[in-house]
């Protein structure tokens, strides 16, 4: 991976996925912390860019939704300024990175990424982040659609259950990604 025209994509992870007292605690997404954190590390070294997202609802983002509802699929989880919205402690953006607010499954839908990435030169997306087979997912695909290059680590993402895991790294190998170990992802 060229460091210049690579962003690693760091997806929710949040205490509200990733910490037992968050309200969609998902053990596996918890086991994703340190995976993500070396991913950062490397990726910072190496001079590439390190993006975060963080999964973010105004309480009443909700109250006149026709039909894409969250707090009703979920439950009302990372509301806006709640400890449940934080990042984990262990990944604690620097000041070079950039952290996305988004309010759907997709970190490029009406958020500034496209346009960073873009502004920046960059092409290759390595993903990582919870969960796998909706924030990660989506994301990724929306990148790919986008004709940026989505890499997804598969022992670098969270999940629900490990059927979930498999379908979305699946999905996304099959239709508009690669997915590859944190040992393939090799900086030059």
């Amino acid at each position: 991976m060229d460091p210049d025209r690579t962003a690693l994509i760091v997806v929710d992870m949040q205490r509200s996925f990733c910490h037992p007292d968050g309200s969609l605690y998902a053990p596996p997404s918890a086991d994703a912390i340190d995976p993500c954190a070396d991913l950062v590390e490397r990726t910072r070294a190496a001079g590439g860019t390190v993006v975060f997202t963080r999964d973010v609802h105004p309480p009443d983002q909700f109250d006149d939704a026709h039909y894409y509802d969250e707090f009703d699929r979920w439950g009302e989880h990372v509301v806006e300024g709640s400890a449940d919205a934080a990042l984990v402690d262990a990944l604690d953006p620097a000041d070079a990175d950039l952290v996305v607010e988004k309010h759907t499954y997709d970190a490029f839908y009406r958020t500034q990424l496209e346009g960073y990435l873009d502004a920046h030169g960059i092409d290759d997306l390595v993903i990582c982040g919870t969960l796998a087979n909706v924030c990660v997912l989506h994301t990724a695909s929306s990148a790919g659609l986008r004709d940026f290059r989505p890499i997804l680590v598969e022992d670098a993402v969270g999940f629900l259950d490990p059927d979930d895991r498999a379908y979305a790294l699946d999905h996304a190998d099959w239709l508009f990604g690669e997915v590859r170990t944190r040992d393939e992802i090799d900086f030059d």
